[in-house]
């Protein structure tokens, strides 16, 4: 036990977990090794996931339901929803187990226990690269092949992805907390974040919902992450960029 004077609700102690960094590497070596272990496939399956997602969505909302993508070729545009929703929801998930998925190493040793979210969003971010590749890749293929795409590539990328890991990683802290009293939450994480994904536009465009619903897709922060990353990658978006000022207060 380290006892210590009462600190400030937002005193999160970087310096400490700067200094326990050597354990954050060998967590998030572990994360992402042990995942697949075992495999035939191996690291493959982090791009055979999206890949497989994207194939399932171009058949079922493009090609059977008629789902508009705002004039974008069905596949692309679910690949670039997918590349930030399975990022986001990665993180959110596996940071909302964190006491209980480690009760007994907490209860042994000391350490910083931001450690452990910490890693989970760092190895998350090496599969989140991984398929930024992958997707950069179709969108080559695409614009060579004649698509309109890739209209203004690389403009706003960046700040989506500064929004939109620490947004998971606070979800899971605060439902990691709860956890720990209401373990009922364990089993409603997964089926909630399946309905938040309906209520982001993974999917559909945007332009697509009335404009009386609108404003229930715009309350969600990864709304326009998504919408202003496929306008820096795709170049088709009805988001205003200055939303994603909403994300970053909301993060």
């Amino acid at each position: 036990m380290i006892i210590r004077p009462q600190r400030a609700w937002w005193d999160l102690r970087l310096g400490e977990l700067w200094r326990y960094r050597d354990l954050v590497r060998l967590l998030v070596w572990r994360d992402f090794v042990a995942q697949y272990k075992q495999t035939v496939l191996g690291p493959l399956w982090y791009l055979i996931n999206p890949i497989l997602s994207s194939i399932i969505f171009t058949i079922i909302f493009g090609n059977v339901a008629k789902l508009s993508t705002d004039g974008l070729p069905p596949f692309l545009f679910y690949t670039a929803g997918n590349t930030l929703w399975m990022y986001f929801s990665m993180c959110l998930t596996s940071t909302a187990n964190t006491f209980t998925a480690n009760a007994a190493v907490f209860g042994k040793v000391y350490f910083p226990r931001l450690s452990i979210p910490v890693s989970v969003v760092i190895s998350n971010l090496i599969s989140f690269v991984l398929r930024l590749v992958m997707f950069l890749a179709f969108l080559l293929y695409f614009y060579l092949a004649g698509s309109d795409v890739a209209q203004m590539c690389g403009r706003f990328p960046c700040l989506c992805f500064c929004s939109l890991w620490p947004a998971g990683l606070g979800f899971g802290i605060i439902i990691s907390s709860l956890t720990t009293k209401y373990r009922d939450l364990q089993q409603l994480v997964g089926f909630g974040v399946q309905l938040m994904m309906y209520a982001t536009p993974v999917i559909y465009p945007l332009s697509t919902v009335p404009d009386n619903w609108k404003w229930l897709l715009l309350v969600n922060p990864v709304t326009p992450v998504i919408e202003v990353f496929r306008l820096g990658f795709l170049g088709v978006s009805s988001v205003n960029p200055l939303l994603l000022i909403y994300s970053f207060i909301f993060m």
